[in-house]
Order: structure tokens, then C-alpha cells, then sequence
């Protein structure tokens, strides 16, 4: 994948009382990976913030972590956005394109006194680590290098020269106000020892230039949003707006992993789920609107409000999740959800013609609760030859239904009103013909068109497959019973 270059931002509103008054909002995930469900929700309550508000949606990929960030995982996130419906206003920008940038702004903080030099090894850090840790202090930075205005040298990284006293505030729009004495926090790395700025860093750099109002985030940023903030008022740039959205978690109250389901978002594409399912469900992952549950993009939308998003960890619950994708996928059309199938069916499906695959998909969508379900379910509908389940056959394909079953494979072609109330009409009068019960000739009829005794309803099979199919099915199951039986 080739990075695009970034679109045109306003670099101009740096200082003073500048905020753009438009709510502007960003998603910025590193492309280290699949985007997380997490990472997911994070990006749903940007977006959904800022089309409530009339504002912008920026993308941007923080790929300055050169090692682990691939054209891969850039692409799978950008999949995934669009899968989930959540377009973007402005970008992608990348962060590794702005490099230059950060650089300049890590030597505007030096030149200003507001940065240093730090020349202290790894192993002296871990020294001082431990060393506090012992004392029974926090393990910070103890400031070795703070006032010996070094030069940069090979290996050498630059700090943030914190405030040492007072205290920052954190108005958080949806924890509230959290309060963190300057003397805790140390003295942050802004640029790491081979030339590239930090993630704390130059994010305060790219949210300021690019005017966003909002920073919408989880709250394990909590404590990386004073450090931050003192990162702003140091360079003169306007502070935004912070909302911390609490946590996903397991049913086992533990932070959320593979252990408790999938946690990518193309997993779910794959495991047969519809995009509005996963939206709708992980919107009210800590959302709420009254007692609804099922919502429109378009409720979303008008309904959505930071102050509606509660302060505790929400639990994944897989079961709820799928309900809700139950219930889209019986909303849907068939021509939808045929278009969503097109990647599910098995490998070597014939699925014939478009107009049949339809039909089949209308039999089936009230009874499936995923597209992968519904494609299992359909196999029978499109094999030429049917594989009975061996219960199944033993049970009801039997020399007792043998002439019942001919004789309706004989009555078929004459059947004129070939739809669901014909069918029914047709399927009394041949049982009252015969002197039978309906529930003599049911299951066998069943087993002889899907194979097994689990389906749709027999007339709706029926229709769908056509006279001849089921003509033919109904024949070579009285072939079956001839065959075990010589």
C-alpha cells in the first residue's frame, strides 16, 4: 500500500485563544495489527460525536513506530472502518510523514529551556528505577541530566522539562474533573535516541495543528493526558477537550482478549456478522439511550451524547451480539444479504442462479442467526445429490412410506398453484386422498428433500426448489428405501 500524502492542514493557529469553533474529533490507531474492538468503539464515539455535532471526522495513522507498523495492518484498519460504515472527513494523514515537524517543534521546546538533553543509560535508568523503588518513591526519572545543558550525542534522547509544583487538572467530559500534582509526573522522553518523537509527544503536536477539539479516547490515556497537557500550554497551543471512555471487558471482569472471543473487526465480517450488528452493539457497549436497545444510524447520530456514556467498564457480552446480528439479518433484503454472501458460501457451492440463491436466503434468514449459519444451512438447497443425515434415513426413510412418497412424486407435475397456500392445499387433499395423517408423510418428505429433519417449512422448501428438483429428491429417496431394502 502506498502512503498517500497527507492532506493540506491549518499550521497557522498555534497561539493564543485560536480553537477552530467546528468540532473537529480524530481516530489515530497505530497500524501494528487488526483494528481491536476496542480500538473500534473509540473511533464509533469520534465519529458519531462528531456527526451529532455538525463537525469533522480526521483520520490519521500513527506509524512512527517503524519496526511494528505495516502497509498490512494500515489497510486491514482502513477495511474495517469502511466495513463498519465510519467514513472520515479528512486523510489518512501518517504520522511518520511529519516527522520533520515534530523534530522542529522538540527544538523549539530546547531552545526555549522548556526541553534537555538526557545522556542516561538504560541501565542507569533501571538503576534509578529500582533504586526509588527501594526508597519506597515513585520509579521517575530523578532529573540526573536536567540542568547540565548537554549537546546531543549518539544514543542520547530529549525530555519534557515538567512542572515541578502546582497541580493539573484533567476536565474530563466524562469522568469529570481528576487532578495530578506536578511534582508526580517525571520528565517525559520526546525523542527517543534514534531521532523519532514519542507517542505522547507527537500526538500533542498533530492534534494541535490539526485543530482537533475533541480527544475522545480509553482511559488507559489517562495518565498520559497531563503530561500532555503541560505539553500544550509549554508550546502556547490551545488545549482540547478530553473524554476518556472506560474499558471493554470480559464476562470474567478481565480486560478483554482473545480468550473471551474474536477481538478483531474483520474477524466478525468473516465469522458471518452484518456491519449495522456490531455498530449497534458496540455503541451501547457504555452508551445508553433510555431502555432502547436496536438503532438506526440515523438515531445514532441524533441521539448520541458524551453525557449519556457511563464512567464504569463495560462487559462483552458474545451471546447479546448475537441477537442483535439475528435481528438484522431478518431485516434485511435478500438481495443484501446475497451480496454480503458472496464470500461465505463453502468452497465448490453451485449457488445457481441469483433469483434461486434469493429464494433460498428469504427460507432461511429468520432461522440463522449469522451469515456463516446460513450458509451451512443452505447446502442441501444446492447439491444435486442429497446426503442423508444416517439417523435420519433409518428413522423415516422406511418401506412404510415408500408408496406414499411415489405417489406424490407422481401428483407434483400436476400441481397448478405451485406456491406456499398451494402447496398447503395440495398436501391436506393428498393426505385425506390417502387416508393418512399429515405426520405420517412429514418427516419423510423432509428427509427426501434436505436430508435431514431440521428445515424450513416443507411447503417453503418446496416452492423454492421448483417442481423437478423436488420431483427428482422425492425419487431418489424412494430409490434409497428400495436399495436398503433388497
Amino acid at each position: 500500500m502506498t502512503n498517500d500524502e497527507p492532506q493540506p492542514y491549518n499550521t497557522a493557529k498555534i497561539k493564543g485563544n485560536n480553537m477552530t469553533t467546528k468540532i473537529r474529533t480524530r481516530f489515530a490507531p497505530s497500524p501494528t495489527g487488526f483494528l481491536h474492538i476496542g480500538g473500534a468503539r473509540t473511533a464509533l464515539f469520534n465519529w458519531l460525536f462528531s456527526r451529532h455535532n455538525g463537525g469533522e471526522f480526521v483520520l490519521r495513522i500513527e506509524d512512527t513506530d517503524q519496526e511494528r507498523s505495516t502497509d498490512e495492518s494500515t489497510k486491514a484498519i482502513l477495511d474495517a472502518m469502511t466495513w463498519m460504515g465510519l467514513n472520515w472527513d479528512e486523510g489518512p494523514h501518517f504520522q511518520a510523514q511529519r516527522v520533520d515537524l515534530h523534530r522542529d517543534m522538540v527544538q523549539k521546546l530546547i531552545n526555549e529551556g522548556k526541553a534537555y538533553i538526557c545522556t542516561c543509560t538504560s541501565e542507569e535508568l533501571e538503576t534509578k528505577r529500582k533504586s526509588a523503588l527501594t526508597a519506597g518513591k515513585k520509579p521517575k526519572y530523578d532529573g540526573t541530566c536536567r540542568d547540565k545543558n548537554l549537546k546531543k550525542s549518539p544514543g542520547s534522547v530529549v525530555r519534557f522539562r515538567g512542572a515541578q509544583t502546582g497541580i493539573t487538572i484533567v476536565e474530563d467530559l466524562i469522568k469529570g474533573n481528576i487532578s495530578f500534582n506536578n511534582d508526580e509526573l517525571d520528565d517525559l522522553i520526546i525523542e527517543r535516541g534514534d531521532g523519532y518523537p514519542t507517542y505522547n509527544f507527537a500526538v500533542v503536536i498533530d492534534d494541535a495543528l490539526m485543530n482537533i477539539t475533541h480527544v475522545i479516547r480509553g482511559d488507559d490515556h489517562v495518565n498520559n493526558t497531563p503530561r500532555q497537557i503541560l505539553m500544550y500550554q509549554a508550546l502556547g497551543f490551545d488545549v482540547p477537550k478530553f473524554a476518556h471512555v472506560p474499558m471493554i471487558l470480559g464476562s470474567d471482569k478481565a480486560r478483554l482478549s482473545k480468550r473471551h472471543g474474536a477481538t478483531s473487526v474483520m474477524a466478525y465480517k468473516e465469522m458471518g456478522y452484518l456491519p449495522e450488528a456490531l455498530v449497534n452493539y458496540l455503541v451501547r457497549l457504555g452508551w445508553s439511550h433510555g431502555d432502547q436497545e436496536i438503532f438506526s444510524p440515523k438515531e445514532l447520530i441524533e441521539y448520541f451524547a458524551l453525557s449519556a456514556v457511563g464512567k464504569s467498564p463495560a462487559i462483552f457480552n458474545p451471546e447479546k451480539l448475537l441477537w442483535l446480528n439475528a435481528h438484522y439479518i431478518k431485516e434485511a433484503t435478500s438481495e443484501r444479504l446475497a451480496e454480503e454472501m458472496k464470500t461465505l458460501w463453502p468452497a465448490g457451492t453451485n449457488i445457481g442462479d441469483a433469483d434461486f440463491t434469493k429464494k433460498v436466503i428469504v427460507d432461511l434468514q429468520p432461522r440463522v442467526k449469522t451469515l456463516v449459519e446460513l450458509a451451512g444451512a443452505a447446502n442441501f438447497y444446492f447439491t444435486d445429490q442429497i446426503q442423508y443425515e444416517e439417523q435420519a434415513a433409518q428413522k423415516f426413510l422406511v418401506p412404510e412410506v415408500a408408496a406414499h412418497l411415489k405417489a406424490m412424486a407422481a401428483a407434483i407435475p400436476s400441481v397448478q398453484n405451485f406456491t406456499k397456500e398451494g402447496l398447503e392445499e395440495f398436501l391436506k387433499a393428498f393426505t385425506e386422498e390417502n387416508n393418512i395423517k399429515f405426520k405420517v408423510i412429514a418427516q419423510p418428505l423432509r428427509v427426501a428433500l434436505t436430508g435431514k429433519t431440521v428445515s424450513p417449512g416443507i411447503d417453503e422448501i418446496m416452492v423454492t426448489l421448483g417442481k423437478d428438483r423436488v420431483v427428482q429428491r422425492i425419487n431418489a429417496a424412494v430409490a434409497y428405501i428400495d436399495n436398503q431394502n433388497k
